[in-house]
């Protein structure tokens, strides 16, 4: 005999195995047994919650010639010739591919013949919400008045979709996403029958991953157990047949981000795509374990958190060293790459941009990465008042990098003078002065250099630091220069003259626009002290 896959093999045979139910099934029930049945209803709720089962549970128990309890006995000629499909009292059709009007007339014409043998003649719509609508049309009037010996049971996800005049002239039952504690047990009986071993960590894993579905559950259950045949399924085993990553990976990545180490997160992302995993599900883990950590904060007891303890006291840690506003933006990023990569071919290069955009704040100039960029100057500016720190070097380069940054002779801190009210203004605005360039190649190359002026000079003069791999190549064509001034004249109105140099030439006597001077300007974060590697754990 050929296999059964354990979501078929184990479906409900009476009302008490459909799992995480109760209101609908001991309602559902109660009305068999006292015979007082409705003549149409309506199951709603997300696939694998058991709308179908508990459907063809009905139909056998209203026709069984020994029903126990409101259940059906399962071993009467009624109740086994449902369980074989070949009863005529019991109709499913799937309104998915029988959607139009005439399957819905071919159902009426049946209708009106009574059944040959048991009570009642019951049909079965699954997926109800795809009739068109001059199919709903044609349902209505037998729906509201059908025949006293016809029994209409609808299953649909989308309950929004049925007309509410189908809905109003049916019973309705919601059935709702099963918890993971129900699902867990019930793999565990099942497993049993089986003669099968497996963790209860994994088995916890699954049915957190089956998010409410017992069916889905079930067949991931099945995909696992097949991968290693025979064998007890351990927390690991089951994480890499199903090419997931452990929560531990994750809380990693967030210690990256929150110390903004891009390069750490990308090299953790390439470690785990190396070893097998989907990145569209990486992706969408993510963001889970995000709304995890969101949820520990507003209630330190994890109401809403299907976790087992020892990942709740990490959140906990974690909660404490980042704030809800950074990891709401990093919710929305990945929300947003995630709705992106739906019609993208390359999801790695995708996923690697809103790693570095959450780690580097600065790369952004939209509303919510200047905020996180004055959170974050606003943080430092406590710190130095307080005497905690120096105001950290700026980082070499922006680019992602296995090497570490070179170590700069740092001199004692020091106020730095004035600038002068334009080249304030200009550093103030310096991400949209850069953003707003046509080259693409000198957006690239400026986009981590540091605006300077000569204190000595009586004409306000922009010399502008390069910290980019390309600096030579830039430096040397003065036409740059020029396409930056050109720029600047555009936004403010006002010509000041530009010149470009090599971080490492050091132009003698230029002079940083100091912390306190972009604060003056109303800027969000100068982006050469975004990037740096002072804030480690």
């Amino acid at each position: 005999m050929s296999y059964v896959a354990l979501y078929r093999k184990f479906r409900p045979r009476i009302f008490d195995d459909v799992k995480g139910q109760d209101a609908a099934v001991t309602t559902l029930r109660n009305q068999v047994r006292t015979g007082k049945l409705q003549h149409a209803y309506l199951f709603c709720g997300t696939r694998g919650t058991g709308k179908t089962s508990a459907a063809r549970i009905m139909a056998r128990a209203v026709n069984c010639e020994h029903p126990e309890n409101g259940n059906p006995c399962n071993e009467c000629p009624s109740c086994r010739a449902i369980l074989s499909g070949s009863s005529m009292n019991v109709t499913e059709i799937d309104a998915a591919s029988n959607n139009g009007v005439d399957n819905i007339r071919q159902l009426i014409e049946e209708v009106q013949y009574r059944p040959a043998s048991g009570n009642y003649k019951v049909y079965i719509i699954d997926e109800v919400h795809m009739l068109t609508p001059s199919a709903f049309d044609a349902l209505l009037k037998t729906l509201e008045e059908p025949p006293s010996y016809v029994l209409f049971i609808l299953a649909t996800t989308e309950a929004g979709k049925v007309p509410p005049t189908i809905q109003s002239r049916c019973q309705r039952y919601d059935f709702r996403r099963i918890r993971s504690s129900v699902i867990t047990e019930r793999m565990r009986e099942l497993l049993t029958e089986e003669g099968a071993e497996a963790e209860d960590r994994a088995l916890a894993f699954v049915a957190r991953k089956a998010d409410g579905s017992m069916r889905d559950a079930l067949s991931l259950l099945d995909q696992c157990m097949a991968f290693y045949m025979g064998r007890e399924l351990t927390y690991e085993r089951v994480l890499s047949a199903l090419g997931e990553a452990d929560t531990a990976a994750f809380g990693k990545l967030l210690r990256c981000l929150i110390r903004r180490d891009a390069g750490g997160a990308v090299r953790l992302f390439e470690k785990l795509v190396g070893g097998g995993l989907e990145i569209g599900q990486f992706v969408n883990d993510l963001i889970w374990y995000f709304r995890n950590l969101l949820l520990m904060m507003a209630s330190p007891e994890g109401i809403g958190v299907d976790l087992p303890e020892e990942s709740k006291e990490e959140l906990r840690t974690l909660a404490a060293q980042t704030d809800e506003a950074y990891v709401m933006r990093c919710i929305r990023v990945l929300s947003d790459l995630q709705n992106t990569m739906r019609y993208a071919s390359n999801r790695r290069v995708l996923t690697e941009i809103a790693l570095i955009r959450l780690a580097r704040p600065q790369t952004d100039t939209d509303l919510e990465s200047l905020r996180e960029r004055v959170r974050e100057l606003e943080g430092r500016m406590e710190q130095l008042r307080a005497g905690a720190v120096p105001v950290p070097p700026p980082a070499a380069s922006s680019s992602v990098s296995h090497e570490e940054p070179e170590e700069e002779e740092e001199g004692p801190s020091e106020v730095l003078p004035a600038a002068p009210e334009e080249l304030r203004e200009i550093a103030a605005n310096w991400g949209r002065v850069v953003g707003s360039l046509q080259d693409g190649f000198l957006r690239n190359q400026l986009k981590d250099a540091v605006p300077h002026f000569k204190p000595e000079e009586a004409e306000p003069k922009l010399y502008v630091e390069i910290r980019a791999d390309l600096s030579e190549r830039l430096v040397a064509d003065p036409e740059k220069a020029r396409e930056l001034e050109a720029e600047i004249v555009r936004q403010f109105k006002r010509s000041v003259p530009v010149e470009l140099y090599r971080q490492k030439d050091k132009s003698p006597g230029a002079v940083r626009i100091g912390v306190e001077e972009a604060m003056r300007g109303r800027i969000a974060m100068p982006a050469e002290i975004a990037d740096d590697e002072e804030f480690e754990e």
